[in-house]
């Protein structure tokens, strides 16, 4: 399906209806008690920082989990269901060491929630589900200074490189 035919029916649905929007996965992942070794999977089993909590792993280390997680809140009647991509960023991987992972999450909690819709949209061919990229912030500020000393200094800066004083290189 294109860019501009899901865009239309979007809107055409918006016409008949309100949409709904899915639910905290966050919540959904901690309810299954998922232990160290289920987060590290077996591509991460030496890594050396703890992964428990890095939800956004279970993409590549649990996608079944993620997936079902997604028909859940499809079959509850959820029409977009946002990806499992919330800290798939630079700035929140490098806390667990994994800041070169972001596109390789980004994409594969994309694939989980389409294999979710396609499931659901078989099971119920009259459905039409969307899946929505999500982010969330990141671990680092950029609205207010990292330095009293220093009222530029961010800890985070987009759109231009900076210097350790916060002023953008030349």
């Amino acid at each position: 399906m294109t860019v501009a035919h899901t865009n239309s029916s979007i809107e055409q649905l918006l016409h008949e209806r309100i949409l709904i929007l899915d639910g905290a996965m966050g919540t959904m992942i901690q309810q299954r008690k998922l232990d160290e070794a289920a987060f590290r999977g077996e591509r991460f089993k030496d890594w050396k920082k703890d992964l428990k909590g890095h939800n956004d792993l279970l993409n590549i280390t649990q996608p079944a989990v993620i997936e079902e997680i997604h028909r859940q809140y499809l079959e509850a009647g959820a029409d977009i269901i946002e990806t499992n991509t919330f800290n798939s960023q630079t700035i929140s991987l490098a806390d667990y060491g994994m800041d070169t992972l972001g596109y390789e999450l980004s994409k594969a909690g994309a694939e989980c929630a389409k294999r979710a819709v396609a499931a659901v949209q078989r099971a119920q061919p009259e459905r039409r589900c969307f899946v929505a990229g999500a982010i969330g912030p990141t671990t680092k500020t950029s609205s207010i200074s990292t330095d009293v000393n220093n009222p530029a200094a961010r800890g985070a800066i987009f759109g231009s490189r900076c210097d350790h004083s916060g002023q953008p290189h030349s």
